[in-house]
């Protein structure tokens, strides 16, 4: 018998404290209560990587308008935590604002970041069903562009995401999926994903509170503002690209900022996983 009632989320979204957050935000507009600490521009068709300590703010933006941004995240102490965009999805929203976290891969499975400000916040679902700030695809990479089309391109966001991390000690194999930050995607009436123009414009920032210690990485994506998308070097898409602007700042005043904040830690698993009867429950 078929339901006329929606199925529930399968996952429960664990509380935040919202005052923590809000209080977080809204140094912003107090110059007095955070203070820069990193600030460069990644150009187009490029990427870079940079640490984030705990308790600090990340703050990506458009100066020049419309740019997509493809964004790894890492324990900066144990580069084999990392971002997990499946559970992501799955505890938070195929597309992520204001509230969301960024989980990280197991066993640690806890947030790496909290995402306390974002200007596209009242993008939400656009007549195609769309929305910003994707969880839903991932990065482009040389494989499936020669796949696809036969030819060698080398400055695909998984390329430019794996020469940003070497100088850190990682290679391709610690590349994973990636937060689209400032993209529009869905997935239309066959389940198929698609893919839309950027709504950034010159004013447009997302900003995230790092829970833990973090090595970032982000790629200024080739496909530009996905206005003239298509796979390779693509002679339209070269007028569509534009730089991403990186901030870190330190909160000034962290014991009254950061009141009721403690560092996430692994939720409290034993680990053995059944082995005491291996063959299966009984």
């Amino acid at each position: 018998m078929t339901s006329n009632t929606a199925p529930k989320p399968a996952y429960t979204t664990p509380a935040i404290n919202t005052a923590l957050y809000s209080r977080i935000a809204s140094t912003a507009s107090q110059p007095s209560a955070r203070r820069t600490i990193t600030s460069f521009v990644i150009p187009p068709r490029s990427g870079r990587a940079w640490k984030v300590p705990s308790g600090y703010v990340l703050r990506l933006s458009t100066p020049e308008g419309p740019q997509v941004g493809d964004l790894n995240l890492w324990n900066s102490n144990n580069p084999r935590e990392r971002f997990w965009a499946s559970r992501t999805k799955q505890l938070q929203s195929s597309h992520v604002s204001v509230s969301d976290r960024l989980w990280s891969c197991l066993p640690y499975m806890r947030p790496m970041v909290t995402i306390v400000a974002d200007s596209l916040n009242d993008y939400g679902v656009d007549e195609w069903g769309g929305r910003c700030h994707d969880l839903l695809g991932t990065r482009c990479d040389p494989y499936v562009n020669k796949l696809l089309t036969g030819v060698d391109y080398d400055f695909h966001c998984h390329s430019n995401l794996v020469r940003a991390v070497l100088p850190y000690g990682l290679n391709e194999s610690d590349v994973h999926d990636v937060i689209n930050v400032f993209q529009v995607t869905g997935l239309n009436e066959e389940g198929k994903y698609f893919m839309r123009s950027s709504p950034a414009t010159k004013d447009s920032y997302i900003e995230f509170f790092a829970e833990q210690d973090l090595l970032c990485a982000l790629s200024t994506c080739p496909g530009g503002d996905l206005s003239a998308w298509g796979f390779g070097e693509g002679g339209d898409m070269k007028e569509t690209c534009r730089p991403i602007k990186v901030e870190v700042f330190q909160l000034d005043d962290e014991v009254k900022i950061l009141a009721g904040w403690v560092p996430p830690t692994p939720p409290n698993y034993q680990g053995v996983h059944g082995m005491t009867v291996p063959i299966g429950e009984l």
